[in-house]
């Protein structure tokens, strides 16, 4: 094979591997629990894919991460940080709750489909 095409090749399968590669990694959504309120108190996700929670509680009370939709339940500690996965998911509205404080501390994920 001739050394110029075999170049060539190898530089457009690493291109498309790291493209896949970003393609297949969301970035994290960090969520901010405050006076008993999640900010943002929704945001978008692709379809068919893991995506990484990063919860901070700058409250002084100890709140759960509760979501039936979810299948998840995440203690997070006063002050304290939390990290966890959601997914993969099909498109869709999925709702979350601050169990101890249902009625201020609610949200939702919007799952669309992927590009």
């Amino acid at each position: 094979m001739n050394p110029r095409l075999s170049i060539a090749l190898l530089v457009l399968a690493a291109g498309a591997a790291a493209a896949t590669a970003a393609m297949a990694a969301p970035a994290p959504v960090t969520l901010v629990l405050k006076d008993h309120r999640f900010t943002p108190a929704s945001f978008t996700i692709p379809a068919g894919q893991k995506v990484t929670i990063i919860l901070v509680n700058q409250d002084v009370a100890t709140e759960e991460f509760d979501s039936h939709d979810l299948k998840v339940e995440k203690l997070v500690t006063p002050k304290g940080r939390v990290t966890f996965t959601i997914g993969p998911l099909k498109p869709g509205a999925y709702a979350f709750m601050g169990e101890f404080h249902p009625e201020t501390a609610q949200g939702r994920v919007i799952v669309q489909p992927a590009p």
